[in-house]
């Protein structure tokens, strides 16, 4: 009897232990699974980490690229219109880039150069014309320019429709209407456009006609410029090409005004 209760006891001991091995077993096997499923899991983790990475950087050298590309077109854009502007400011252009101007492009308060000329304060213009042409030197520069800028109208103001003509103090003002633009051909084959416009009442004192020019053939706001005046013949007016009288903003002095020819 003993000896049969002996041996189920070694019976249920080693079923307890074949038990208890095989949790041991199972609970290994489900650890070493977890495991793997983290290291995939990490390694998803990491391979998606590494492709947003990627594509951010991608991203990033495209815009960097974009932003280049739009740079190069910009600064193309910019140099050809500063090339096109030279141009023009030299007198050759086509005629379909011709366009109508206002007087309000010319408004403002505006001074004669000519006494800086008398004074001695352009001459140091006359002299980097000089130094940069071999056609005259700086006193027949001087000569050239003292019949261009001759006049004795030393200020004119430009308001609305209306111009003031300042002439030894004395001022005389009229309205004036567009009446349209002409194109001058020069000799050295270049071109200029004058702006033309009309005085609306008749008024004893004051031009019938005022001619723009100012190296610039469409519309924009000038920061000097050429003005051509006379009575009643428009046509006889376009001959004019010897005397220009040259009209600078009031605000500046002759130093701002001859440095300002020379950067031309």
């Amino acid at each position: 009897m003993k000896r049969r209760v002996k041996a189920i006891k070694n019976v249920v001991l080693k079923g307890f232990i074949v038990l208890v091995f095989g949790l041991l077993v199972a609970g290994c096997q489900a650890s070493d699974s977890s495991q793997e499923n983290m290291k995939v899991n990490a390694n998803e983790t990491n391979t998606s980490s590494e492709n947003s990475s990627n594509e951010e950087e991608e991203s990033a050298e495209n815009n960097t690229v974009e932003e280049e590309h739009e740079h190069e077109e910009e600064h193309d854009h910019d140099h050809a219109h500063d090339e096109d502007t030279e141009d023009i400011y030299a007198g050759y252009f086509e005629d379909s880039q011709i366009k109508d101007r206002e007087l309000s492009d010319w408004k403002g308060d505006w001074q004669s150069v000519y006494p800086y000329l008398q004074d001695g304060t352009l001459d140091e213009v006359f002299e980097y014309k000089a130094e940069n042409s071999e056609d005259m030197n700086a006193e027949e520069y001087k000569e050239y320019y003292q019949i261009g800028y001759q006049t004795d109208v030393e200020r004119v103001v430009i308001e609305e429709n209306t111009v003031s003509f300042f002439k030894d103090g004395e001022e005389s003002t009229g309205e004036y209407s567009y009446d349209g633009y002409e194109i001058l051909t020069y000799e050295a084959g270049n071109r200029g456009v004058r702006y033309i416009f009309k005085l609306a009442d008749d008024v004893e004192e004051l031009p019938q006609y005022i001619q723009f020019s100012d190296h610039s053939i469409y519309p924009t706001v000038a920061d000097h410029y050429h003005l051509y005046w006379g009575g009643d013949d428009r046509e006889a007016l376009l001959e004019e090409v010897t005397n220009w009288p040259t009209y600078y903003p009031s605000e500046m002095d002759g130093h701002d005004i001859a440095h300002e020819m020379m950067a031309h």
